[in-house]
């Protein structure tokens, strides 16, 4: 089993649904894009509330909600950057999240993180979780925390089980895309919010996952997977941010986990 301790990081934690736990599961972490799944889930509660709808167009692309949460939308990462047809290629994007929050907060009549906080945080009873600043990447939370979300999607409480199967489908088709970090991919499938493996290539999962693996990694060197069919999901946090040093580490150890997790 991996050695979280040999870690080139100041602090780790972890935590999974088998039993793997390792170092201070209450440290607050930046969660630089795993904030991504958080806002999307908000957002899924905002649709079955009624105050939204996946498919109202918003934006300078006239796109549709779940095209920005699927990175869909042709809006760059930023607001600045050039814009192009939607559904046309896969670009990631913070924006994106952005305009869907503003959206929101105009539907609902309160801040997006006020609405995320009341509609996932507090029910959870996630504590120690705060969107602090943009939805797409500026969430700072636990593993302790963020593994009761992985459980949540895998037995939603907040959501039908339907609107969390619709998420974590691909949406936009075998559209090519750009995992940050690990390239070019074609296709780069994606979910509402949830990036799926699929067959990517490299990829921060592990290389005997399966497939239909989601979840998400953030450039503050942290990540969270989730196997819905199986039934398992992990939380890695550390305070190292992403680079070369990440990448056979994490697909390594997440090829343990899964081991570990399936044994």
């Amino acid at each position: 089993m991996t050695d979280f301790a040999q870690w080139p990081c100041e602090h780790v934690s972890a935590a999974s649904t088998f039993g793997v736990h390792y170092g201070e599961l209450d440290r607050v972490y930046e969660l630089a894009s795993v904030t991504k799944l958080l806002s999307a889930y908000a957002v899924l509660v905002a649709v079955e509330e009624e105050a939204i709808a996946l498919e109202d167009r918003i934006g300078p692309t006239n796109a549709t909600v779940a095209q920005l949460l699927s990175h869909t939308g042709g809006v760059g990462f930023q607001r600045q950057d050039s814009t192009r047809e939607p559904n046309t290629r896969r670009v990631y994007s913070s924006y994106g999240f952005e305009l869907v929050a503003e959206h929101l907060e105009q539907a609902a009549g309160m801040p997006f993180a006020q609405y995320l906080d009341e509609a996932l945080c507090q029910p959870l009873g996630m504590g120690r979780t705060e969107l602090w600043g943009s939805p797409g990447h500026e969430a700072r939370s636990t593993a302790n925390d963020l593994l009761l979300f992985a459980k949540e999607v895998l037995r939603p409480t907040l959501l039908h089980p339907s609107t969390v199967r619709n998420a974590i489908q691909n949406h936009g088709g075998d559209l090519p895309g750009v995992v940050p970090g690990y390239g070019n991919q074609k296709p780069c499938p994606w979910g509402l919010g949830f990036e799926i493996k699929g067959s990517k290539s490299p990829h921060w999962t592990g290389t005997q996952m399966p497939e239909g693996t989601v979840g998400h990694f953030g450039q503050s060197g942290t990540y969270l997977w989730i196997e819905p069919k199986a039934g398992h999901a992990a939380v890695v946090l550390t305070d190292r941010a992403f680079g070369d040093w990440a990448k056979p580490l994490w697909a390594d150890t997440n090829d343990e986990l899964w081991r570990t997790a399936t044994q």
